[in-house]
């Protein structure tokens, strides 16, 4: 699909500055960018990728001089970062635009599924599954018993929903995710062996949760896990059972949060972070990346860092001065030495 340089310009609500009619047909970066392609300019240090690109239409900020001539047809706007992003939602949306009931696939004649839903092959849907409006169910998903997906939510390739979950509007759930397998719940027995504790509960995803790539949100023992309104997942974080995560906290990858813990709100985990059970993080609190949370963080909006997790600050001063461990060992051994020849002379 073709756009001229007018048809994005009155999108953006920008200014055209060379060929109104300069069409292009898809996005590049300024630095890699061909005939036919449109890119942007908002970060100044490529700003001499402007005067070499190949591109065809560039977005630049309406404050933008140039130093030089410039081949391609510019689109001024107020914000060129904020301009390609609505273009790329726009690209994403048209993208992803899919529609109807693949063959073959799988839905049980007790599920609803809503007004323009897309259902890939190979996809199942289970008995009394309930679908909203405009959902995007792609190749290979499976959804099982009883599960409830909200309006506009998207599940792609080779996601696996358990039974009984809920998923709210605006859900996206990216491939090989799997939300409400068994929690890791064991009872240990007098012979040394473990029992499985069976988990009947579920999975609560509130409306606008993003969830990326092979995430693992397993369903409570009782009651729900519960992931609250907003929150962002990165791909390959574990996320046990019993679990509530507030509102637009955002976790990176290859985090673990362990059992029955309660995360607040606007959190923020790096990647490789490690929580254990049974303990709460207050609501704005930042932890740098391969840390260790091992008990309760009462304060808001601490910023954390080090296993265990501590002051960031204070983890910061305890670097350094780890740093000059060598230092320091040479200096007290000079130190001993020199005591010793003074004790020698008395």
């Amino acid at each position: 699909m073709q756009f001229t340089a007018q048809q994005i310009s009155s999108i953006l609500n920008g200014t055209v500055e060379g060929d109104a009619s300069a069409a292009v047909e898809r996005l590049a970066k300024i630095e890699e960018a061909t005939e036919g392609s449109l890119s942007f300019l908002a970060n100044p240090k490529y700003e001499p990728y402007l005067y070499t690109t190949g591109a065809t239409i560039v977005i630049v900020n309406n404050d933008q001089v140039l130093s030089a001539p410039v081949d391609a047809t510019l689109i001024r706007v107020e914000n060129a970062y904020s301009a390609i992003t609505v273009l790329l939602n726009m690209y994403n949306t048209i993208k992803l635009n899919k529609s109807g009931v693949e063959q073959p696939s799988f839905v049980h004649p007790t599920a609803t599924v809503g007004e323009d839903a897309y259902i890939g092959a190979f996809a199942y849907i289970g008995p009394n599954v309930k679908i909203g409006n405009n959902c995007k169910i792609y190749p290979g998903v499976y959804i099982a018993d009883g599960v409830t997906l909200g309006n506009d939510v998207t599940l792609f390739s080779g996601v696996k929903v358990y039974f009984d979950c809920v998923l709210g509007n605006r859900v996206i759930v990216h491939s090989g995710t799997i939300i409400g397998a068994d929690g890791f719940g064991f009872a240990p027995q007098a012979d040394g062996s473990y029992q499985k504790i069976s988990q009947i509960g579920n999975v609560i995803i509130e409306d606008d949760v993003e969830v990326g790539s092979n995430t693992t949100i397993d369903r409570a023992t009782m009651g729900s896990t519960i992931i609250r309104k907003g929150v962002k997942l990165d791909n390959l974080i574990q996320i046990a059972h019993n679990v509530e995560i507030g509102e637009n906290t955002v976790i990176a990858a290859q985090t673990g949060v362990s059992g029955s813990t309660k995360i607040g709100e606007n959190v923020i985990l790096g990647g490789q972070v490690g929580v254990v059970g049974h303990i709460s993080i207050a609501k704005g609190t930042q932890v740098q990346a391969q840390s260790g949370i091992s008990k309760n963080i009462k304060e808001e909006n601490s910023k954390l860092a080090g296993s265990p997790a501590f002051a960031y600050s204070s983890n910061m001063r305890s670097n350094v001065a780890y740093q000059r461990l060598p230092e320091l060992e040479r200096k007290v051994q000079e130190l001993e030495k020199l005591i010793k020849e003074i004790k020698s002379l008395t």
